[in-house]
């Protein structure tokens, strides 16, 4: 970067020698050219939202125009969409479904991994295994099987039960990350507590959760944000009835309500991606960290 910020004022004083203001040319021309692929790759995935967020302040006549800005900004498309019978009641459950699965998915996930991460035992290889195997399983695989139990058996269909309950018993994908998180803790934390008379439960609760805390972090807003912007689930338990609907699919049964207004659509969307933005902004740190610390050790 010195010799990049050492550029004009060579070139200028013409006191270096060609080679060096040959180098000097060839380093100036690579920052530019690694800048501009990064500021390409951010316009890549910021106009799409630009434009959402543009379009959802036009009025209907303007919407999806040549106009790339609103004539007149039309706050008021996201009153109207909170208006709209039933928005509210997906918000709700939409809440419900993520917050409390992401719940459930970590109290039951983490003593797995712990298990796998720090246990000797037979069969913990296969366990593993298992595991991993069940990550590679498509859920529309099992999805007819579990649709008749839960609706023919259990009577749940029309209700988000049907994917809530399943997250109390771990997630192969949670379970498997954890257990690559758990892996970098050293041992010897854990025997220090043994020494000192903590049990195993004791142990995660006082040592290895506070020191797991950003694969955690990862876990739950890695199932949170599936379970935000779920589509296929709400649409095969809860789709015979709007009460039960979430954001993800109250959505598109919202652009059919709406055919030609598309400010309103685009309104919507806003407020769907909304949260999930401001979750990830506040915690991109810890999630960050958790993530990347998964794969220092095998």
């Amino acid at each position: 970067m010195t010799q990049v910020l050492d550029t004009p004022q060579k070139l200028a004083t013409n006191t270096s020698t060609p080679a060096e203001r040959t180098a000097c040319r060839k380093a100036l021309l690579h920052w530019i050219a690694v800048h501009s692929l990064g500021i390409a790759t951010a316009l890549f995935f910021v106009l799409p939202f630009v434009f959402v967020v543009l379009t959802s302040l036009m009025n209907d006549q303007q919407a999806l125009t040549r106009d790339l800005t609103p004539n007149t900004w039309e706050w008021g498309n996201y009153v109207k969409v909170f208006e709209t019978p039933g928005f509210l009641t997906w918000w709700k459950n939409t809440l419900l479904y993520a917050g409390l699965g992401t719940v459930l998915t970590v109290v039951s996930s983490v003593p797995v991994a712990y298990a796998l991460a720090k246990f000797r035992f037979r069969g913990r290889t296969l366990s593993l295994m298992l595991v991993i195997s069940m990550m590679m399983l498509p859920p529309q695989v099992v999805i007819i099987p579990m649709y008749l139990f839960w609706a023919k058996q259990l009577d749940l269909s029309g209700t988000l039960w049907p994917l809530i309950i399943p997250m109390a018993f771990g997630d192969a994908f949670s379970i498997f990350l954890l257990r690559q998180f758990l892996l970098t803790i050293p041992n010897e934390y854990l025997d220090a507590a043994k020494v000192d008379g903590c049990g195993e439960l004791r142990t995660l609760i006082r040592v290895v959760l506070p020191m797991a805390r950003p694969g955690i972090a990862a876990v739950a807003l890695f199932q949170f944000f599936y379970a935000w912007n779920d589509y296929f689930g709400p649409q095969i338990y809860a789709s015979e009835n709007p009460a039960a609907w979430t954001l993800s699919y109250g959505l598109e049964s919202f652009k059919g309500a709406h055919h030609t207004d598309w400010n309103l659509t685009m309104a919507a969307t806003v407020l769907v991606m909304a949260p999930v933005i401001v979750v990830f902004f506040f915690a991109q740190k810890a999630f960050v960290e958790g993530v990347t610390l998964t794969g220092v050790k095998g």
